[in-house]
């Protein structure tokens, strides 16, 4: 019997010291690191951008018409823009028809989508390849960085966790 009470003890102590990491873990994330300074062009016919005069937490969504995981990706972007988060759209290495081709056929999850012609913004980044997704405080910073198409995995154990942690900062 006293066995029996020793095993549920040490059961319940390490379920509770496992509660108490994972919300020490959630509530630290990595350091946050600025979002540097973008050069961008208006895609014709879309809704331009200014990063530094957006109010709140949003994504940044890097993205190509050419890029086959983007179009993969993309019925997780409307579901979110259909849930009220602000996600704005970095075109790369495309031709304006050809986005907006994109973005016609598939819908505009985009508050506002802007281009990055010549690369300068995506290695300003350090980004590679698309898609990637940033998640930005209110103030400035990159919270999370995702390359990759989205999948619920990644909405639930990296976007979500980081939106709710800023939502929590702002209050």
């Amino acid at each position: 019997m006293k066995g029996a009470i020793r095993m549920l003890a040490l059961i319940l102590i390490l379920a509770l010291t496992s509660v108490i990491a994972l919300q020490v873990y959630n509530n630290n994330s990595v350091p946050a690191e600025p979002l540097p300074a973008l050069t961008l062009t208006e895609l014709e016919t879309r809704t331009p951008f200014d990063p530094a005069a957006i109010e709140g937490t949003y994504l940044l969504n890097i993205w190509g018409s050419w890029c086959a995981p983007c179009r993969i990706e993309h019925a997780a972007l409307m579901a979110l823009s259909a849930e009220g988060i602000a996600i704005y759209g970095l075109n790369w290495r495309d031709e304006i028809d050809d986005a907006n081709a994109f973005l016609d056929e598939l819908g505009d999850p985009y508050r506002g989508v802007m281009q990055d012609v010549d690369g300068q913004s995506v290695r300003a980044l350090g980004i590679d390849g698309a898609p990637e997704t940033l998640v930005i405080s209110a103030d400035g910073n990159i919270l999370v960085r995702w390359q990759g198409p989205i999948t619920v995995d990644v909405l639930n154990n990296r976007i979500y966790p980081a939106l709710e942690r800023e939502a929590r900062r702002a209050r």
